[in-house]
């Protein structure tokens, strides 16, 4: 039997939400479709557990043609119904027009700024920031970077962004390095 390597305690034993925490949360990304179904996800989240978001996220990508922004920007009631019809997804009228909506918010965001990932990163110079937690209590839900990244979503057009959510994403796209110290992640990402 191979020893497991220590991990932030929330990975849990799911072999779905392993695979999640060693190989993506925390991560920092770069490229703006992955910025944009995790800005999704996280929204998709609010009132749900992550495993839930994380067990459709293939379903998701189906059903939202790979999140392909300006596909779902044009997205029509007929494909609300099919959406609203869809049990692979999370089936709430609220977070599937915020999608739509928030497509068309990050197509005006990338025409103005020139990317998701140049507008987002700015806010740390380019640098993930080092959470340095020791225990899962440290970990904050919300800072006032979040708030500030938010507002200005939230000032874009962009619904479901709230700060918590946002902390989220940050934490999930690699803005912060929230793994805990005592987790193998943390120093692979302190590179």
């Amino acid at each position: 039997m191979s020893k497991q390597p220590k991990r932030c305690t929330w990975a849990g034993e799911q072999p779905l939400m392993c695979a999640y925490h060693d190989q993506e949360w925390g991560t920092p990304q770069h490229d703006d479709r992955v910025l944009f179904e995790f800005l999704i996800l996280e929204g998709a989240q609010a009132g749900l557990s992550w495993s839930t978001i994380l067990n459709k996220r293939d379903n998701y990508r189906r059903a939202f043609h790979g999140f392909d922004a300006a596909r779902i920007a044009r997205y029509t009631d007929k494909d609300r119904a099919r959406l609203l019809a869809d049990a692979g997804i999370v089936r709430n009228r609220l977070k599937i027009d915020s999608t739509i909506s928030n497509a068309r918010a990050y197509l005006e965001l990338r025409d103005k700024e020139g990317s998701l990932d140049a507008w987002l990163w700015n806010f740390v110079d380019g640098k993930p920031l080092l959470g340095r937690r020791k225990g899962m209590g440290d970990v904050p839900a919300r800072t006032e970077l979040s708030d500030r990244i938010s507002k200005e979503l939230q000032k874009r057009g962009f619904r479901f962004v709230g700060s918590t959510i946002i902390y989220a994403y940050m934490q999930a796209v690699g803005i912060v390095n929230d793994h805990l110290t005592t987790c193998f992640r943390y120093k692979e990402l302190v590179k």
